[in-house]
């Protein structure tokens, strides 16, 4: 589990985060949305700690981020997947380069070891062994996108952030990155945290939702709380489309 207590983040005199509370369950996909410059992706690197907050505390299973040692935070980087929102995966190395890489950095298991892991990993998001010599650029998004998947779990991390997983992904491609974040997340009890706002997204693995709105919380729930009525911040964010006023009142009409 992350928690975050109160935490208040500024740059050059200008306030970002606001006083914000919230609780990351392992096993779950928790999703920070909102729209651009909402604060999201500020909140989301201040839990990792590329952002240092003013104020409040972040808790990694009870041990506080702001007061660890550097060997500590440096014990904690091996604890921690990340899936960045292009891939970023090196272009110089092949597929199974790029998964054994963090291997590489920080484990001490031989080549066979690293080599046996990586292609486990790979097997384990569906990309077969005569892909696993390709280069990225030999490649499909979404493949790359598993590549990057494979990469963020060869450490066997307890957290895994994902930043717009599914940035430049058809629709549904997308849908099988989701389902591929999801069941990970719960075959591993990875505390994972998604930064999005795709609607599809938040829809299909949303386990529990926090809405960022001008660098506060706004609401706070799961994906079969979504329709419920009751928050204008909320209904000003998912229902900003024609296409899910239409779903909502349908499922208001069905529910009455």
């Amino acid at each position: 589990m992350i928690e975050v207590k109160n935490i208040n983040k500024s740059f050059d005199g200008k306030q970002i985060l606001y006083d914000i509370s919230a609780q990351f369950l392992g096993g779950n996909v928790n999703q920070i949305i909102g729209q651009s410059g909402s604060g999201k992706t500020v909140l989301m690197k201040s839990i990792i700690g590329l952002f240092k907050a003013e104020s409040g505390e972040v808790l990694y299973d009870g041990r506080n981020l702001q007061e660890m040692t550097e060997k500590e935070v440096k014990i904690l980087r091996r604890e921690v997947g990340m899936l960045f929102q292009g891939s970023a995966l090196f272009d110089s190395l092949t597929v199974l380069g790029n998964v054994m890489y963090p291997l590489e950095m920080f484990s001490s298991m031989t080549r066979i070891e690293m080599e046996k892991r990586a292609k486990f990993c790979l097997e384990r998001v569906n990309l077969i062994d005569e892909k696993h010599n390709l280069y990225p650029g030999e490649i499909s998004g979404g493949m790359q996108k598993r590549v990057a998947i494979a990469r963020a779990i060869a450490l066997n991390p307890k957290y895994l952030f994902c930043d717009e997983p599914n940035s430049g992904l058809d629709p549904v491609t997308s849908l099988v990155i989701d389902k591929l974040i999801s069941d990970i997340t719960k075959e591993y009890g990875i505390t994972t945290i998604v930064n999005t706002h795709d609607m599809n997204s938040i829809m299909e693995t949303g386990d529990h939702i926090i809405l960022i709105k001008g660098g506060r919380k706004a609401w706070e729930g799961s994906k079969n709380d979504i329709f419920e009525k009751g928050n204008p911040d909320l209904e000003d964010f998912v229902f900003a489309s024609d296409l899910f006023k239409t779903i909502r009142k349908k499922k208001v009409d069905n529910n009455n």
